[in-house]
């Protein structure tokens, strides 16, 4: 199972880039591939074929419009099952004996 990280922003395109966010989010929403939304990224887990199939997406919805595109991406590949994302959290918390900030 991948855990993938990534923030996807295009250039030349003014300060606030909240609109190609947005359309990156809703490319990632209806694509069902389990996500969770940071102020910095979006995760992504699932099979290698999904997690690079939204990603390749994505990058396909800003292209319509965008002469530039920058993109960071980290990834974490571990044989199982799903639900790592939200069990690494938990596994920290667990350690802690609290729960921890999520925003």
């Amino acid at each position: 199972m991948v855990l993938l990280e990534f923030a996807m922003s295009p250039g030349g395109k003014g300060e606030s880039l909240s609109p190609y966010v947005a359309r990156i989010i809703d490319v990632i929403d209806r694509s069902g591939v389990p996500y969770m939304l940071t102020p910095m990224g979006t995760v992504l887990e699932g099979e290698w074929e999904q997690v690079m199939g939204v990603v390749g997406a994505c990058f396909r919805e800003l292209e319509k419009d965008c002469q530039r595109i920058s993109l960071n991406l980290k990834m974490d590949y571990r044989a199982g099952p799903a639900g790592r994302m939200r069990s690494k959290v938990a596994t920290i918390e667990q350690r802690l004996g609290r729960q921890v900030s999520k925003g």
